[in-house]
């Protein structure tokens, strides 16, 4: 099996994980963070959450704080969680399929490749038609390695 068709099957088994988690929305945080929220919805204080921790109510506090800056660390973030009887679930979840975004990102960078080209052929009186440039920006798009896509910026 080549390796195109090894990272082709492993992103089509990836969007198909990140299908089945539906809307992103549904993962936003809670204004409060999420340990403030669930700690709340347990009926615990931040006193008692501390203690099951092994640590003092303003570490808490503050832990409370940095994930709602934004800047609190995972293993933190599992502590808290292992705490309360939860699970820390991580994920980078893709703004489109994976597939769309090699599809796009293979069809710029054919597009940068064959404009230099196009333009000496314009020049030369060989221009091709705008259908005909999708045609040849579709096969050489096809044709770019995955791998080589993310070489240009």
């Amino acid at each position: 099996m080549t390796n195109s068709r090894i990272i082709s099957q492993s992103r089509q088994s990836l969007d198909a994980v990140f299908k089945d988690m539906g809307s992103i929305g549904r993962f936003k945080p809670p204004v409060r963070g999420w340990i403030k929220a669930i700690r709340e919805a347990l009926g615990m204080s931040s006193a008692q959450l501390a203690r099951r921790m092994g640590i003092k109510q303003p570490t808490l506090t503050e832990i409370e704080q940095s994930e709602l800056r934004g800047t609190i660390q995972l293993t933190t973030l599992r502590r808290v969680a292992e705490a309360m009887d939860c699970t820390l679930v991580y994920a980078l979840v893709p703004n489109k399929s994976l597939e769309t975004t090699v599809r796009e990102r293979a069809r710029k960078v054919a597009r940068r490749r064959l404009q230099s080209v196009e333009h000496s052929m314009a020049l030369e009186r060989q221009a091709v038609s705008p259908k005909g440039f999708e045609k040849r920006l579709d096969v050489l798009a096809s044709e770019i390695s995955p791998r080589a896509l993310w070489e240009e910026t």
